[in-house]
């Protein structure tokens, strides 16, 4: 039986919150199960980066989230097995030992994998104020 979109759609969310803290932990494990093979991130500077590179910069702790706070999850879905989210967010990290802050701009697709949703795509586009 197909979920009603409305529960659909909070579970997105609900994978979305938990995929973000995994990566603020560096918990790579939780991580790896939640990223698709073949996703990719798209950052604000323009870099396309693999799973692999992903994941091993936050095993490595070269790339550290110390905070990575959420506004409100819009989710689109297409179908039963995928969807696109997008919100703002605040997040403060660092990078190759080089603090960051901001606000961001976040898309992401899902597909739903082997019974469980999985990101594809990420992209983040950083907030300017004027």
């Amino acid at each position: 039986m197909v979920q009603p979109d409305a529960s659909r759609a909070d579970d997105l969310r609900d994978t979305e919150r938990t995929r973000l803290r995994a990566l603020i932990a560096g918990d790579v494990e939780t991580a790896r199960d939640m990223h698709a093979d073949d996703f990719q991130l798209i950052n604000p500077a323009g870099e396309s980066i693999s799973k692999a590179a992903y994941l091993s910069m936050i095993a490595s702790g070269d790339l550290r989230y110390l905070v990575w706070d959420p506004e409100d999850i819009a989710v689109h879905l297409f179908g039963k097995d995928a969807a696109a989210i997008r919100y703002r967010s605040v997040i403060n990290g660092k990078r190759d030992g080089r603090s960051f802050h901001g606000r961001y701009w976040h898309t992401d697709t899902y597909e739903r994998r082997a019974d469980r949703w999985q990101v594809v795509w990420s992209h983040a586009t950083e907030i300017i104020d004027p």
